[in-house]
């Protein structure tokens, strides 16, 4: 540009513009390292310009597979292992090793049935494979009678079982007692025994109780009351101690080692209280805490509606529904109830069903009194619906 006069503005210098874009440009790669870890030219990190040191970076991948394998493995619920994932790139892509995911705990993939979605049972799936029989039983059950996928939830069962899970050796026999997934003539008595034996060798307290009724009463093998009622009292026993050694004392209500008959059969000609190790259903103590996928079946079933003629088990803390019309046996006093096992109506009849069977009331007006004191044991039958 030229002036009025025709001189020429003197040309500005562009150093001070220049100057100022280096010492930005200086600064923003300073924040850019300053975010990075520095690493030197062995691998191990260095001091950054913040002068602190990530040492992760400094653990080998064994030691960090087997912290997050403890973590796993004492989770109590699934975000607690979930926010293992969250924290960094290294953490996520170890904490879905094999290592891992075989140790973690049933807390830590007992997701809710609200909660269910594909990448639930994707994870699930992974556990599964990397050997976690825990998973393996949890994603059968779910599979056997949530999403009624009846043969990969038995082959998932199965592959706990043979891993000597107690849980899944009892879930198989309740299968087999019922014939559940099949018809009527699929029940398998032998079968079912056979691993009711298998689970109560490695102390499964249901399955203890199971194979004592069955002896008792003949049912799949051959009768033998006195080794029927050996199994039932070392379930009972083995209840009590399992209650003792988890419970404090003072928790402990004094009326557990008395064995008291129904409320309205507290008068007259009632025979006075034995000993509850030697009852069909154990000791007055509180119940056990259920199993996640047994949490998981009755949520699941909780809000939806069977198909017409299916009911679920009486006792809260199963869920099993029925597979086909009239697979549970009900009680043969009252009728209103229906079990899946002797188990659970052993559970039940403790908690709840003792103050409801109506026909009990029958049996105090209509009997002579001699045998109103073994009420609790003769309401135990139960009957082919």
């Amino acid at each position: 540009m030229r002036t009025r006069r025709g001189i020429s503005y003197p040309v500005v210098n562009n150093m001070c513009c220049d100057k100022r874009r280096r010492d930005a440009n200086i600064v923003g790669e300073k924040m850019i390292q300053s975010r990075k870890r520095s690493k030197s030219l062995s691998g191990t990190p260095v001091a950054t310009i913040s002068g602190h040191c990530d040492f992760l970076d400094t653990l080998p991948d064994d030691i960090v597979l087997f912290i997050l394998a403890k973590v796993g493995s004492t989770a109590d619920c699934p975000a607690d292992f979930i926010s293992v994932l969250s924290t960094c790139k290294r953490l996520n892509e170890l904490a879905v090793h094999s290592l891992v995911l075989s140790k973690a705990s049933p807390k830590a993939f007992a997701v809710k049935s609200k909660n269910w979605s594909e990448s639930a049972h994707r994870f699930l799936k992974q556990c599964s494979d990397a050997g976690n029989v825990e998973a393996c039983y949890t994603l059968g059950m779910i599979r056997f009678y949530c999403l009624q996928n009846r043969g990969s939830g038995a082959s998932l069962m199965a592959k706990a079982a043979i891993n000597s899970h107690a849980p899944a050796l009892y879930s198989l026999a309740v299968i087999q007692f019922n014939g559940s997934g099949g018809s009527k003539t699929d029940k398998d008595l032998r079968a079912g025994v056979a691993l009711c034996a298998r689970a109560a060798f490695l102390g499964h307290i249901d399955a203890l109780r199971e194979l004592g009724h069955c002896l008792q009463d003949g049912y799949g093998v051959r009768q033998n009351i006195a080794e029927g009622r050996r199994f039932l009292v070392q379930a009972n026993a083995r209840e009590l101690a399992t209650v003792l050694s988890t419970t404090p004392s003072a928790l402990i209500s004094g009326n557990w080692l008395t064995w008291n008959p129904l409320p309205h059969l507290r008068h007259g000609n009632v025979v006075g209280p034995g000993c509850p190790l030697l009852s069909d259903f154990g000791c007055n103590v509180p119940a056990p805490e259920p199993h996640p996928s047994n949490v998981f079946l009755t949520d699941w079933f909780s809000g939806k509606v069977l198909s017409p003629g299916l009911r679920l088990c009486s006792h809260a803390g199963c869920g099993r529904p029925e597979t086909r019309r009239h697979e549970f046996r009900r009680c043969s006093v009252c009728g209103a109830v229906n079990y899946c096992s002797r188990a659970c109506q052993a559970l039940d009849w403790k908690m709840r069903h003792k103050m409801e069977c109506t026909q009990a009331e029958r049996w105090v007006d209509e009997g002579d009194g001699e045998d109103n004191g073994n009420v609790n044991e003769d309401d135990g039958m139960l009957v082919d619906s």
